[in-house]
Order: structure tokens, then sequence, then C-alpha cells
């Protein structure tokens, strides 16, 4: 899905608003349709053994922060891991300064050499093989099945944190840890039973912290200079 989004928007230059709005809505549909063709409709969706969490010797035995951090499943270390891999990557490697120059200035990139179609390319697929991990998590790691929807607008708020963290891999995770906070407190707030607060309140919270968090930091978010328009050679 992500070279089919980087053929739309990188190779022939199309919106990327519209084509990711299309490319997730037909992988959405995709999904399901095999989900059904597969399975059939079942009122109790079939559950699979899930991944296991890997505690960490004697880490993981600390009181508070141990079962927190370090007894949790393999793609949460991996996520952990890419925080400062991603920021190594970018700021530290000859790759990493390709893919900085062609978000800021494609021209002077392709001067200097650098291929913005191909290096465009290799960014948008890694970042679809990254959600994917994600998707991986959610049905395989924390609820053991599909349904239908079972992203619940995640991949949405994921691009606002991206902004929120000003397109800096430490930034950007620490908005998710943000993020990820208020909806554990949601979910504390709903097993509390606060009186007659309907639940659909507290699954709003993360969503609505997410717009306030938008509406007061987008102003001053400096986004790269190429975000959004297509590269072509021959215009000038």
């Amino acid at each position: 899905m992500g070279a089919v989004h980087a053929l739309f928007t990188v190779a022939l230059g199309l919106s990327q608003h519209v084509c990711g709005i299309g490319v997730t809505l037909f992988s959405s549909g995709l999904a399901y349709f095999l989900y059904r063709l597969i399975f059939g409709q079942q009122s109790v969706p079939p559950n699979i053994k899930g991944f296991e969490t890997l505690p960490i010797p004697i880490l993981s035995d600390v009181p508070v922060l141990g079962p927190a951090v370090f007894n949790q499943f393999s793609l949460v270390y991996m996520a952990m891991l890419s925080i400062p891999l991603a920021a190594f990557v970018l700021y530290r490697t000859p790759w990493g300064l390709s893919v900085r120059m062609v978000g800021e200035n494609p021209r002077a990139a392709d001067s200097a050499g650098v291929s913005v179609i191909a290096t465009r390319f290799q960014a948008v697929i890694l970042g679809g093989a990254l959600m994917g991990l994600a998707g991986a998590f959610l049905s395989m790691a924390q609820f053991n099945a599909f349904t239908f929807g079972v992203v619940s607008g995640r991949g949405w708020v994921a691009i606002a944190l991206v902004v929120f963290g000003r397109w800096d891999p430490w930034r950007t995770a620490g908005a998710a840890l943000l993020f990820a906070s208020v909806d554990a407190l949601q979910l504390r707030m709903q097993a509390s039973g606060l009186g007659h607060i309907p639940y659909e309140a507290f699954l709003m919270l993360p969503f609505i912290f997410t717009i306030v968090a938008m509406a007061v930091m987008s102003r001053n978010a400096v986004a790269p200079s190429a975000l959004l328009k297509p590269f072509r050679r021959e215009e000038r």
C-alpha cells in the first residue's frame, strides 16, 4: 500500500490528501472484504494466540517502572528502539541527509546528484511498513482478533502527532507518549464508573486533546519546505 501511495503521489504527482484518504479507504475495505471472504459473517470474531510479553530479567522486577517499561511485547521494544534509530539515521547518515534534502529543497538535492523520486519512494514505503507493524500490534498483541475499524482513527492521530512533534523523532515520540497517557487515563476513568457519564465521552478525550494540541502548536510548527509538493524535474 505504501508503494501504491508513492506511485500516485511521488511518481504521478497527485494530491497526497486525496490519495491518502483513497488508499486508506481502499485498504480498510479490502481487509474487511477478505475477512468476510475467508471467515464469513460470524457473531463472535475468531481469536488467535497473540504475541506474549517478553520480560527483561532483573529490569522487569523494578517496582512501578519495571512492569510498565520492561515487561512488554517485542513490538513495543522495537518501537522504543526505533526512536533513537530514526534520529540517528535522519541526522547522522547520508541517506537521512538525502531524505531531509528532498523534503526541504528537492531542486538542490537533484543538483547534488540525489534521486528525489527514488528517495521519496523509499521514505513512503518505509512509512507504510511501519504502519503495517502498528496494525499488527493492534490485531496480534493488544486485541488478539480482527474487527472492522480496529484502528479507530489512531492513524489520523499519528499524522497530528508528527505535526505536534515538529517532524522530529524525539519530539514526536514525546507527543505519542502524551497521547497514550490521555488514552490510558480515559480507560481508567471508564473503569472507575464516574457517575452516569456515557463511555463515549471518555473515548473522545484523546481526540479532543489532539485537536486542542494541534490548534495550539500547529501555528508555530515549521513544516519541511517541500511538504506535499510534487517534484517534476522538467519544471523550474
